[in-house]
């Protein structure tokens, strides 16, 4: 069996953390928190594939931006909470980290590190 992009489960993890979240904020009967406690184990199940094949710390500061933001727009547009350019700038400044992070990967061919 082909190996997927390790990528794919990092945008899967993603996406399961903004989906948990949603249905923290909507659920309402024991099924519904059925949906999102398996919510939950499959976002941490994709976050572990994710972390077998890329830097551990570069995973966790996309899945921390990326569920940071997510949480705070899904909050303003879907729940209607007021979004301060304050957090707005902060936003930016992760989601401008990570990508800062991202290009930082593997751009000492030699091997060295600190």
């Amino acid at each position: 069996m082909k190996q997927l992009n390790p990528w794919i489960y990092v945008v899967l993890t993603c996406l399961f953390e903004l989906l948990w979240v949603y249905g923290f904020n909507t659920a309402s009967k024991p099924w519904h928190w059925g949906l999102v406690i398996g919510g939950i184990a499959l976002d941490f199940y994709f976050l572990f594939k994710a972390c077998r094949s890329l830097p551990t710390g570069t995973v966790y500061a996309v899945f921390a931006a990326v569920g940071s933001a997510g949480t705070a727009l899904m909050s303003r547009f879907l729940f209607h909470e007021a979004l301060s350019w304050g957090q707005i700038f902060f936003m930016a400044i992760l989601v401008s980290g990570v990508v800062l992070l991202k290009l930082s990967d593997d751009t000492n061919p030699s091997g060295d590190s600190l």
